[in-house]
């Protein structure tokens, strides 16, 4: 069975892993793939899927494949630049980006809504957040989240405005983990790039491939998979981290799932295993921002 975990206290629990839908919005996986994965994770017992109005095909696939399905799984998504003529990061946007999820995805209501990567000048503002607080009243979505790394996470995190975010935590990536996560108890957290883009796959740099910034880090960091698979160790880092309620692995396979599943299930990573990335991330890594 796969861990089912309370959502910081939004009231909505969520599996220790979740579906990240970016891949099945690719025009090169098809309407059987999408529909096979969709369909398949649910049946393994994943109650988090994470999309986005930007990846491509995603929200409009889970609405195909999923709308008898809805009431099984949270559904979370992210909006906020510029949609149908409407002004980037505008309250406009925001509620044009909602009602367009809600037609896609086939949803009454959209279980938590997330500001993508929105720069801190903006959020500062204020009535970005009003106007996901209107949404909320309005039962259009159920929670306000924040979807974005570093400083602008820590401000949208010390500012009591969102009731979930969204943020990099990994073996290469902890500067979210360490320096934000835990400060809200009462926020639910979904860690995204759980495996690091696995940067393993590579035995030389892997130049201009979004796995390069985590293949440095993995090389100056010099860590011993003591045994297990690289995937293994660096899921079972992120899905028990603290803080975290739920990791979302992006794929178009259902075998890829299973096995993400099987290696979560393996638990917690031994003390001692923990206390040497711990060693390696202080040696060398505690000045990296996390990646954005």
């Amino acid at each position: 069975m796969l861990e089912q975990r309370a959502f910081g206290t939004t009231g909505m629990d969520v599996s220790m892993v979740g579906l990240g839908a970016g891949q099945i919005g690719e025009i090169g996986v098809t309407e059987t793939e999408a529909g096979e994965v969709l369909n398949g994770a649910l049946d393994l017992g994943v109650t988090l899927i994470d999309t986005a109005a930007s990846y491509g095909l995603s929200e409009e696939r889970i609405g195909r494949h999923l709308a008898r399905r809805r009431d099984e799984f949270v559904l979370s998504t992210k909006g906020g630049p510029a949609v149908n003529g409407q002004q980037d990061w505008s309250p406009g946007s925001v509620l044009e980006g909602i009602e367009q999820s809600l037609r896609r995805t086939r949803s009454e209501k959209i279980d938590v809504f997330y500001l993508h990567s929105c720069p801190a000048d903006i959020l500062q503002r204020g009535d970005l957040q009003d106007t996901l607080d209107r949404a909320v009243a309005a039962g259009k979505i159920g929670v306000a989240g924040y979807s974005g790394d570093n400083a602008p996470l820590a401000f949208a995190v010390d500012s009591g405005r969102f009731g979930a975010i969204e943020t990099s935590v990994n073996i290469a990536d902890q500067w979210n983990l360490r320096n934000v996560l835990g400060r809200r108890s009462e926020i639910g957290v979904i860690a995204k790039r759980p495996i690091a883009n696995a940067p393993w796959r590579f035995a030389e740099r892997p130049a201009g491939n979004y796995a390069e910034l985590y293949w440095e880090r993995l090389q100056a960091l010099e860590l011993d998979p003591l045994g297990m698979e690289w995937a293994e160790l660096a899921l079972r880092f992120t899905v028990h981290a603290p803080g975290v309620h739920t990791a979302i692995t992006g794929t178009a396979k259902l075998d890829h799932l299973r096995r993400n599943i099987a290696a979560a299930n393996c638990g917690p990573l031994p003390a001692t295993v923990l206390e040497r990335i711990d060693r390696a991330w202080r040696a060398v890594g505690a000045d990296w921002p996390a990646s954005t």
